[in-house]
Parts: structure tokens; sequence; C-alpha cells
């Protein structure tokens, strides 16, 4: 405990004026860059080495001979797999130190291939590549320098249309590249300005499907031909958000999902629909779900689509038989979150990724017709036993507003440890998700098992306003000037808290990464006094510097969302709530956390809120990681960060000296 005892010693010391702030501990370790933090004990690490090897496994799609490509790791990233049977021993494909993105299996004149992204030390600047099944081999399909995404392959597999901010940095555009020519340079299909996406390729080969997006709230869809290059934006009601596009196999239609008011009524929700091209006509397949939907999957023949609705924060699967236009009985699955679904080549079968609260994720596959649903993978949970593990709970606390007269709910999921003696209260761990559009849900987290196993502390994740899945009113209620709406929910948690008989509210921590970690910090300036410990991951400081130096593909998109810093009355707004402007008023000790490659929310909001903090005379922890962006994905570098992360709650929270 150097780093503490020192600090501490420092603080004790009369002889050292009142709030001097000291030089840190600067410690470099490889691709570390570590300031005042402490090395976890050999008892710390021995604990918490068997839930660092738990692992799951991701649906990529259908390969030949009735094997499934997969994504899981083994050694320090998630690399791809090979499995042919229920239970079957996994065949690694590709053995990079960077984890491997996006990936597509496909066919092309009878041969085997898998497209899939990869960057470099997550600076998210992704290349394509193409990977031979039968040769093993491996081309580069981008420049090698710009950021490219969303791979769309024609059903022959002979067109690839993919996403690249190649042309300025700034705009992503449509590209489409001839596969068969190893050495023609892709064609500019959509440079519109924006940041738009592939979606689909019809059937006959002939039409592309693309969206530009602006923000959660808005995005436009469009047609491309493929021959001609000619745009076609299709007309939408008002700004309404998507979340899937893909051709019937008529050619002259399309199923698609979106918010968009349907028959001049508001829509809160996003449904799934399908517009008829040749009679003009929209028929909603959704509509009477109360929830999103998403995950939209079309068999190969177009004759099967399988789509989810997210209700309430756990996934309920969707068939639908597209020829008669009647649903088809789902297959019974686990409770959790699906996490993808694939058909396979004929029809028959659908592959499901699918994990839950208790158990990482893993593949699954599904007959149709006789919903007999069989396990496909077993992810490694380091040897831990799975029925101690808990389940969370989904509460609802009132918060400062009220809605029809009645107080605002926040829907959170509790992770409630069962390790609790009768009249002790137990700590509690606040993790506030980022985006700010995202959502908690109830999958797999180790480190909230971890605290209820070993450390008998709850853990509370909130869905605070702003949040996706409860529709378009709550999405954009922090919106602009309501941003600090969001944190007085923190503010509200920490009222229910209070209440709770078996929680201590002396003993609360926050955590959150990315925008997640802004609302830590500005936690801190409204409610440090009810506050512990925090962890703050790759997170927001000042909105002017983060909108300043964010990168350039990505600024407006985040404008849309946050408001724009060259609006004065914007500008004041951002003066009024970032919290570095009010780190005088941070008095709770704090751990920051860093990617030096994080083109999102760049690594100078870290080490401005850093300094401004220990200026207080507060203990500040910082890890900055060199070959890391927008959070850690390799595993010695995750394993790391949770052993300096416990360590320092395990001092000032969970046993505070």
């Amino acid at each position: 405990m150097l780093a503490l005892t020192l600090a501490l010693a420092l603080a004790l010391d009369p002889t050292t004026p009142p709030q001097t702030p000291r030089p840190p501990l600067r410690i470099e370790q490889g691709n570390k860059v570590l300031e005042d933090v402490d090395p976890a004990s050999p008892e710390l690490r021995e604990q918490l080495r068997r839930y660092q090897s738990t692992r799951g496994a991701g649906l990529a799609g259908w390969l030949d001979k009735g094997c499934l490509l997969i994504s899981t790791r083994f050694a320090e990233t998630a690399q791809l797999h090979r499995v042919c049977a229920p239970n079957g021993a996994r065949e690694q494909l590709t053995f990079y130190d960077e984890p491997i993105g996006a990936a597509v299996p496909f066919v092309r004149d009878g041969k085997r291939y898998v497209i899939f992204s990869k960057d470099i030390g997550g600076n998210e600047n992704a290349q394509l590549y193409e990977m031979n099944l039968q040769t093993r081999g491996i081309r580069m399909l981008t420049d090698g320098k710009s950021r490219n995404g969303s791979p769309t392959l024609s059903k022959d597999g002979r067109q690839l249309a993919f996403s690249s901010n190649r042309r300025n940095g700034k705009d992503t555009d449509i590209y489409l590249l001839d596969l068969t020519r190893e050495q023609a340079p892709p064609r500019l299909l959509v440079g519109e300005g924006g940041s738009w996406s592939a979606q689909d390729i019809s059937f006959d080969g002939k039409m592309l499907a693309v969206s530009r997006y602006h923000s959660i709230e808005h995005t436009e869809p469009a047609i491309v031909d493929l021959k001609t290059g000619k745009l076609q934006m299709l007309p939408m009601e008002g700004k309404a958000s998507m979340g899937g596009f893909v051709f019937d196999r008529s050619n002259r239609g399309a199923y698609y999902i979106t918010d968009e008011p349907l028959n001049g009524k508001p829509s809160e929700f996003r449904t799934l629909r399908h517009h008829n091209e040749t009679t003009g006509n929209i028929t909603a397949l959704s509509q009477s779900i109360p929830w999103d939907a998403q995950g939209l999957t079309l068999s190969d023949d177009g004759k099967l689509l399988a789509y989810q609705t997210n209700e309430g924060g756990v996934d309920r699967l969707h068939l639908l038989d597209t020829v008669t236009g009647r649903a088809i009985k789902a297959p019974q699955l686990p409770t959790g979150l699906i996490g993808g679904t694939a058909f396979s080549p004929d029809g028959r079968k659908l592959a499901i990724a699918i994990g839950g609260a208790a158990t990482p994720s893993d593949v699954y596959v599904a007959d149709i017709r006789s919903g007999q649903l069989t396990r496909w993978t077993h992810s490694e949970v380091g040897g831990l036993d799975t029925s101690r593990f808990i389940t969370p709970t989904l509460i609802e606390y009132p918060t400062f507003d009220t809605v029809n007269g009645k107080p605002r709910l926040i829907p959170a999921w509790f992770y409630r440890p069962t390790c609790a003696s009768a009249n002790a209260k137990v700590p509690v761990l606040i993790n506030i998700h980022g985006g700010p559009e995202s959502q908690s849900r109830p999958g797999f987290s180790s480190i909230a098992q971890f605290l209820a196993a070993e450390r008998c502390v709850a853990m509370i994740l909130p869905n605070v306003r702003g949040s996706s899945g409860y529709g378009r009113n709550y999405l954009g209620l922090d919106n602009g000037p309501l941003r600090e709406d969001s944190v007085k929910d923190i503010g509200a948690l920490l009222d229910w808290i209070a209440k709770q008989p078996e929680l201590d509210s002396k003993r609360v921590g926050v955590m959150g990464g990315s925008y997640g970690g802004y609302m830590v910090l500005a936690s801190l300036v409204h409610y440090g006094d009810r506050i512990r410990a925090a962890y703050d991951a790759v997170g927001i400081s000042n909105f002017k510097t983060f909108l300043e130096n964010t990168e350039s593909y990505r600024r407006d998109q985040r404008r849309a969302e946050y408001g724009d810093e060259r609006d004065p009355e914007m500008a004041k707004v951002f003066e009024r709530i970032s919290p570095l402007n009010h780190a005088d008023r941070i008095q709770t000790p704090l751990f920051v956390s860093q990617g030096f490659n994080d083109p999102r929310v760049p690594y100078t909001e870290a080490e401005q809120i850093v300094k401004a903090v220990r200026a207080n005379g507060i203990p500040v922890s910082y890890a900055l990681y060199k070959d890391e962006g927008h959070g850690n994905r390799k595993k010695a570098n995750v394993d790391f960060n949770t052993e300096a992360m416990m360590t320092f709650f395990d001092y000032y929270l969970f046993n505070p000296r």
C-alpha cells in the first residue's frame, strides 16, 4: 500500500501545509503509466483469479458442414473459432494480439470465406480482412489507415459494401468492392457527407440499403442502385430512429425497425414494419408489443425472419413466416440477453447467442420445426459454483420530478448479496452506464458476482433518464440543457439507499465509464458528501474540450446528443455542468483509468481532471494504458485494472481506513 500509505502520511504530517498537493508516485510499467496506483495483494489476486477467468462465446454465423463460427477468448483477446457439433472442440482460426471485431462468413463460387475487422491498440481505425477458409490465407481489403465498418455482402459473395472515412477522415462514406478482382480499388457509392452505414444488398444484387446516422433519435434510410450509384432517400415522417433494414425476397419491399409515426400517430417504441414498394403499404408487425424491437435477421431464402424485443432489459425472441405473414412459435430460451441470431443455410435451424446474469454468453441452436434447443458451447466460469451467483432484481425508485402527478420512477438492477448478517448493513457500489443512450441490463458481470460473494457488497445499476429501452420520451429527458437532470437521478438513488435497512448509506461508491464517467464526476460535484470513493473510466470531464478533441468523424453525432459548444447559450450550459469547472468541490478519493489511443474521449479528459482534483489534496489514482482505446479489451490490462480498482475500493470504501 505504498502510494496510499504515503498519501496518508503526508496528510497527517503537521509540517505539510494544508491542501498542498504532493507529486504523484509515478511508475512506467511496460504498456502502463501508473500514478499512485497500489499493487494488489497476493490474497486479492488469488480471490479475483477465477472471476477473471470467465469467458463467453459470441455468434458470427454458419460455416460449411453444419459448423458455426463463434468468437471467444482463450488467451489475451477474443478471436474467431469453428465449432462443428454441440459441445465440440473449438478450432481457433485467427491468432492476433488485437481482438477481432465484426465477422461475416459467406460463400463465393463454392468456396468458404470470412470477412472480419480488426484495429490496433483500440484506435477504432478498423481494417477489413478476407480469410479463405480452405487455404487459411488472409488479405487486407482496406487501405490500412482509415476507419472501416458495416461489411455487407451480396448473396453471391462477389460484392462487398462497407463504410469508410478514407475520403477525408471526417465523413463516413459507402464503398463497393468487387471481391473477385484482388487489385481492384473500391468504388465510392455514397459520398454525401455525414455518417453512413451499409445495411443490406437485395436478393437480385442490384440495390443496397444504407442509412445516415445523426443521433440515436434520428436516422435517414436510403436505397442505392449498385450499377448507377443513384441514391434515393426514403421519406420519413419527422425525425425517427432505425434499428435494422433488410430487403424481402421479392426485391420490391423491405423489413425494417423504426419509431417513425405510423398512420399519423406517434410511436413511442421501435417496431418491426414491412414496406411494400409496389403498393406503398406499410404494415406494423410488432405494434402490439410496448417495447423496442431489435436484432433483425432474415433466412437465406427470405422465408423466415427473426427479431427480438427488449422487454424491460430482458430479450424475447420472435419468429415470422414471411410467406404467410404469420408468427411462428419461438423456442423457449433461457432468460437473458440475445447477442445475435443466424439461420442455417437450409433455414431449418436458428443459432442464438444468449447469456444471463448467472452465466456468460453461449451459443445455442434451435430446430425451427420442433422448437428443440441444443446448447453448443459451454463457456468457462473459472471453476466457480454458478449456483452461488446472484441474479439481480429489477427495482424502481422515485426521483425528483413527477409524471401525471406521481413521482417519476427510475428503473435499476439490484445485485443484493446473500451473505449479510441480520443486523449488518452492506456497502453499495453504484455502477452507471455510458452512452448516454445505453441501457444497463442483467447480463453477466464477474465484478458484480465477485463483490457479492467475496466482499458482501451490493451493486446497483440505474437506468437514469436518457437511457434507451424505455421509449422516445424517456430517451430525450436529458438532452441539451437538461443534462444534469440525469445526475439528479443519482441523488434520488442515494436517498433511496439511505432508506433501505440492509444498505450502508455511509459506505456508498460510484463507478462508470465514458458518459458514465462523466456521471461519476458530476455526482462527486453534487453529492460528494454522500459518496465514499469513486472510479471513472474514460470519462468526460469537460464537454467543451471533449467536443473539440473527439475524433472529427463522430463530433457532429455527439453535438446532436449533448449540444453544440459553438452555440453561445449551449456553451454557457457546458460551462455550468462540466465537472472540471467545479473540481474544487470534489473531496472524494478518485481512481481514473484511461486508454491512450481513445478516439472517443481523448486521454486529455482524464489527465485534466486528475490534475484538478489532486490540487485539492485529495488522493487520486491514475492508470493510463498505452495499447488501449475506449476501455480495456486485452485480458492482461483488464485483470490488472480490476485488481487495482478493487485495491482502491477495499481501502477507501469496503473497509475504510
